[in-house]
């Protein structure tokens, strides 16, 4: 049986979270449904399709309040001091709840949540704003009157801005929000920004330019990528102008491809090879990676800098780096990546270093039909900073930061000991991981994370709050599922307590 009812809550909810009674619209099934979904009229099928999204609206206001509870268990005041040597550095990157809530919150977020640490700061920034400045608009949020994209873009175009003035834009437009689009709904909230309090607004623009970025993305088409700049409008228009006109200067002058490729090749232009702009010259790293059965007319994809793609592309990539042959390019290096059968790293090579190892042999077999290893992991060492063989190894197999769900590149990344060196750990690649700065601070300064490498490189990552996450290099596969009524594998010795200081770069 299939029905529906409206009524009202009368208990408050667990957690002690702000409550007010609200419609509740509850959907139940019977044990099966009398018709399936393509024998409903066209009104049950609106009317379902209606439930689902009140329900998701409330939903998110149930998911705002969660984060916003644990964001109050992570208070700001436990992160290291301004005089610290593991404080953060005021103006790197902005912080959602500056002040108020641990810098470190956003990263356990993330991995609670198995998503980037860009959508959970979204998430939890504007939990903040609707709780702090539109608590009419979380009330509609809670109660499924305002669906979830609506009541996030207030927040967004609301954030910066004093919370008397975010009110007075609120009382303006909740009413009337239902019925417009989510486009037009955020252009009336930013010209009422601007008829209440112009000095708000431009506010908002500064702090806008302030967490302005350039952003890297996948495209859907394999290959291919999206360079995004975050601008004030009037450069950002001024920019795609110039760009369009020099484009537009090589259609007349007869080149047949399409203007949006030219714009594309302008723009390529005017970064890799500036002139007469002040700037130093510098030359772009590319790391491509490749499977040997890709070279040999194999479909398995690459990856250059982390972005996939595929065989052909890289073959063609490589074909112009100087043909198969494989030599570095001009002001760069070539290195070879050996792996095992289940994809984990055996060794990193030169080429020069490779052309010894196969004209040597194995000194007990020379016949060469033996499968005795040849090389392997470059050995350990007793000081504290990896060596360059152990870097060359460390970052050809992690290629990024190991921490879950975070893609930053390893050109920007540090070398970390997983059980710290003060510790005991070693320096070994077995015990050396890739992490971007944020998290190689959060790994070494916040309270209650616990972090496990395995020899292959897999690293299991557990938030204080008890959540874990498993990443694994890329390229290694995961171990075969385990069979009905098998026993499972022991754990990793958890390591011993992270000292309260690191060595530089802290």
């Amino acid at each position: 049986m299939f029905g529906c009812m409206t009524t009202a809550t009368a208990e408050p909810p667990p957690l002690g979270l702000p409550w007010s009674p609200s419609r509740l619209d509850i959907v139940w099934v019977g044990a099966e449904r009398p018709r399936e979904l393509s024998s409903w009229s066209d009104e049950q099928l609106a009317a379902r399709l209606q439930g689902v999204q009140r329900q998701r609206a409330i939903a998110a206001a149930e998911e705002a309040e969660l984060i916003l509870a644990l964001a109050g268990q992570r208070p700001a005041a436990a992160d290291p001091a301004p005089d610290h040597p593991g404080a953060r550095r005021a103006g790197w990157t902005a912080q959602p709840g500056d002040g108020e809530v641990s810098e470190f919150c956003t990263a356990e977020l993330a991995t609670v949540l198995n998503v980037g640490r860009g959508t959970a700061a979204k998430r939890l920034t504007r939990a903040l704003v609707w709780r702090d400045k539109l608590p009419a608009t979380f009330a509609a949020l809670k109660a499924g009157e305002l669906d979830e994209r609506r009541a996030a873009e207030l927040a967004e175009k609301l954030e910066h801005a004093p919370a008397d003035v975010a009110g007075r834009v609120e009382d303006a437009l909740l009413g009337e929000a239902r019925d417009v689009s989510v486009t037009g709904l955020g252009k009336r909230a930013t010209e009422l920004l601007l008829r209440f309090d112009a000095a708000a607004a431009e506010e908002a623009r500064a702090e806008a330019t302030k967490t302005a970025d350039v952003h890297l993305y996948p495209s859907a088409v394999d290959g291919h990528a999206v360079l995004a700049v975050d601008l004030p409008a009037e450069v950002a228009a001024a920019s795609h102008d110039l760009i369009d006109q020099l484009a537009q200067m090589l259609k007349a002058d007869g080149d047949e491809r399409p203007i949006g490729q030219l714009r594309t090749l302008v723009h390529t232009a005017l970064v890799l090879h500036p002139a007469d702009n002040g700037l130093p010259l510098v030359a772009a790293n590319l790391t491509i990676t490749a499977a040997l059965e890709a070279l040999e007319g194999g479909s398995t994809p690459g990856e250059v800098n982390g972005l996939v793609i595929t065989a052909a592309h890289l073959r063609d990539l490589l074909a112009r780096l100087g043909a198969l042959g494989l030599t570095a390019p001009d002001g760069g290096s070539l290195t070879y990546a050996i792996t095992g059968p289940d994809g984990e790293l055996l060794a990193t090579l030169t080429p020069a270093e490779l052309a010894r190892l196969a004209k040597r042999g194995c000194s007990e077999h020379p016949a060469g039909d033996c499968g005795c290893a040849l090389t392997g992991p470059p050995p350990a060492t007793d000081r504290y900073r990896p060596t360059e063989r152990q870097r060359a190894f460390v970052t050809a197999r992690d290629r990024r930061c190991r921490f879950p769900n975070c893609g930053q590149r390893v050109g920007a990344n540090d070398i970390d000991h997983v059980i710290a060196h003060a510790c005991g750990g070693a320096t070994d690649c077995a015990n050396l991981c890739c992490l971007c700065r944020s998290h190689h601070r959060l790994k070494t300064h916040a309270r209650g994370w616990r972090f496990v490498m395995a020899p292959d490189g897999t690293l299991q990552v557990t938030t204080p709050s008890g959540v874990t996450r498993t990443t694994r290099p890329p390229g290694v596969r995961p171990p075969p599922a385990r069979p009905p009524g098998e026993p499972p594998r022991a754990e990793a010795e958890p390591p011993p307590p992270e000292p309260a200081d690191d060595p530089p770069p802290f």
